[in-house]
């Protein structure tokens, strides 16, 4: 069973609990319960799109008119300019193309490759941005639920390493046959650009984005002044939570988990979270795993690599960059790290806090 349809459902149902915890007002203004609000205070702006292959559910908190119709072109231009491997004009189409040979990229890809290969190294390759190769071979989007052939995943486990990549200033180096991936840093990546926009425009003064149901930043405060109140999407039911995180203020917050794009065969979940050192999907005992971290970018290459690590080995990790994480295992348990105990809330008798 495919489950690229639980995207829709998963991204909304965050946007509506996140937002006000009591139901969207997609034509902007006041919360529901809220006292009416003054000309020179801040209204609720509401709009849902599709970018970056997913839906994008916006959210501000502006005084002055509605500007969530600006936030879509920031993330179509970071994909279709920069990061998308399936767009041939993109500048990672054309490095995937050129490996094999030094070429020049742009600061914003320098920027991004540097922290990705930051990552992955300090995760032992557990996030790894030469996957690009794998993840094509599996084809977590097409329809058919091929598993692939031992042999294809070997051959390509030869061109998987982010040493491979070399970045000098502003030139970039393959090893012939290495094809990056951003996907596990992505969405992130929207979510930091956005931040900056944010930050240029100082009559938003609250923002909620939410991208693909697994990226989301929340910025300043909402007009009621109440927390922002973070949905986790139960993994093995679509249309529930898990618990919640409720956080005052900015934060980055992403999750990775089996249930986003996956399929059963023989009883058996494949689901794309991939495994760097065996090229399969990886399995460490977890459904999910959300964390909240300093920037878009971390918080989304944290995700994966702590999935692909579990909940144990992932404990150091986190340590080095401050981050704060919720896992949920197979076995329904779910574990908060000391950072967030204060601020998670339990939302299914189907799992337990230990």
């Amino acid at each position: 069973m495919k489950s690229n349809a639980l995207i829709f459902c998963i991204a909304v149902s965050v946007f509506l609990l996140a937002v006000s915890g009591c139901g969207a007002n997609p034509g902007g203004g006041q919360d529901a319960g809220e006292a009416p609000i003054a000309a020179d205070e801040s209204v609720r702006y509401n709009h849902v799109d599709f970018v970056m292959g997913t839906v994008v559910d916006i959210t501000l908190y502006a005084k002055g008119a509605d500007k969530t119709n600006e936030i879509p072109p920031i993330l179509s231009e970071i994909e279709n300019k920069l990061i998308s491997w399936r767009n041939d004009d993109s500048e990672l189409a054309r490095i995937n193309k050129g490996a094999g040979s030094p070429m020049e990229i742009s600061d914003e890809m320098k920027n991004y490759l540097e922290n990705a290969i930051a990552i992955a190294a300090n995760s032992g390759g557990a996030f790894d941005p030469t996957v690009g190769g794998l993840s094509r071979l599996w084809d977590f989007d097409n329809e058919e639920e091929i598993i692939p052939g031992q042999e294809a995943i070997a051959e390509l486990l030869n061109h998987v390493g982010y040493e491979k990549i070399a970045v000098e200033g502003n030139t970039i180096s393959l090893t012939g046959g290495v094809s990056i991936d951003l996907g596990g840093i992505g969405k992130g990546i929207g979510c930091d650009e956005v931040q900056k926009y944010l930050e240029e425009n100082e009559e938003i003064t609250g923002a909620l984005i939410n991208i693909g149901g697994s990226s989301t930043v929340v910025y300043g405060a909402k007009a009621s002044g109440e927390p922002w109140k973070i949905a986790l999407q139960n993994p093995r039911d679509s249309a529930g939570y898990a618990g919640a995180l409720t956080l005052a203020g900015t934060h980055y917050i992403s999750t990775s988990g089996d249930y986003e794009k996956y399929f059963e065969k023989d009883g058996k979940r494949y689901h794309h979270i991939l495994d760097p050192a065996t090229g399969y999907p990886a399995e460490s005992g977890l459904m999910s795993v959300t964390v909240a971290a300093s920037s878009g970018a971390l918080s989304d290459a944290l995700s994966t690599a702590c999935f692909v690590l579990g909940k144990e080995k992932s404990m150091a990790l986190l340590s080095k960059y401050d981050a704060e994480a919720v896992f949920i295992g197979s076995d329904k348990n779910i574990t908060v790290t000391d950072g967030l105990k204060e601020n998670f809330e339990l939302m299914s008798d189907d799992y337990r806090v230990v």
